[in-house]
C-alpha cells in the first residue's frame, strides 16, 4: 500500500458520506441540503426574513445560485418572496408555517456537526488541519476555485 493510499480512502470516505447524507435528506425531506440550509438560517433571522444578499453572504454563493435555490422552496411554499416596501428593488424572502414545520423535523445536518467539532479542537489542531487541507487542495490544483463553507454534493459534481 503506497504511502498515500490512506488519505485517498479518507478523501473517499468523505465524499460518500455527503453524497448519502444528500441522497437521505432529498428523500426524507424533498430538499436539497442547500435548500435546508436556507430554510435553517430564515428561521434565525428576526420576524423570520432576510434579503437575497444577505442569504447569498450566508451560504457564500452567488445570487444566481441563491435565486435557484429561493425559488425551487418557494415553489414548494416553504418559503415567499415579498416586495419591501418603500424599495421594490429589494425582495424580503420570508420562511412560511410548512418551512417552520420542515425544519423542525428536519435532522442536525452534517456540517453542522462538523462545526460543533471543529469548535473544540485547539488552535494548533485547527492550524494543522487547515495547513493539510490546503496542501490538498494545491495538490488537486484548486487554489482558484470559489467555494462555500457548507458540505454539499453540488461540491463534488463535475
Amino acid at each position: 500500500m503506497s504511502e498515500f493510499t490512506e488519505v485517498l480512502i479518507n478523501l473517499r470516505k468523505i465524499v460518500r458520506s455527503v453524497n448519502l447524507e444528500s441522497k437521505r435528506i432529498q428523500k426524507e425531506f424533498g430538499v436539497s441540503i442547500p435548500q435546508l440550509l436556507c430554510l435553517h438560517y430564515l428561521a434565525t433571522k428576526p420576524c423570520f426574513q432576510s434579503t437575497m444578499t444577505g442569504i447569498a453572504a450566508y451560504m457564500n454563493l452567488n445570487l444566481s445560485s441563491v435565486t435557484g435555490i429561493v425559488s425551487r422552496l418557494e415553489k414548494k411554499h416553504l418559503l415567499a418572496k415579498l416586495p419591501k416596501s418603500g424599495d421594490k428593488r429589494i425582495t424580503i424572502v420570508s420562511l412560511t408555517a410548512s418551512g417552520m414545520k420542515l425544519i423542525d423535523k428536519s435532522p442536525e445536518l452534517m456540517h453542522q456537526q462538523l462545526s460543533n467539532k471543529l469548535s473544540a479542537l485547539s488552535d494548533d489542531q485547527i492550524a494543522s488541519l487547515k495547513e493539510s487541507l490546503q496542501l490538498l487542495v494545491q495538490s488537486f490544483d484548486l487554489s482558484e476555485e470559489t467555494a462555500s463553507p457548507l458540505i454539499t454534493m453540488d461540491d463534488f459534481s463535475i
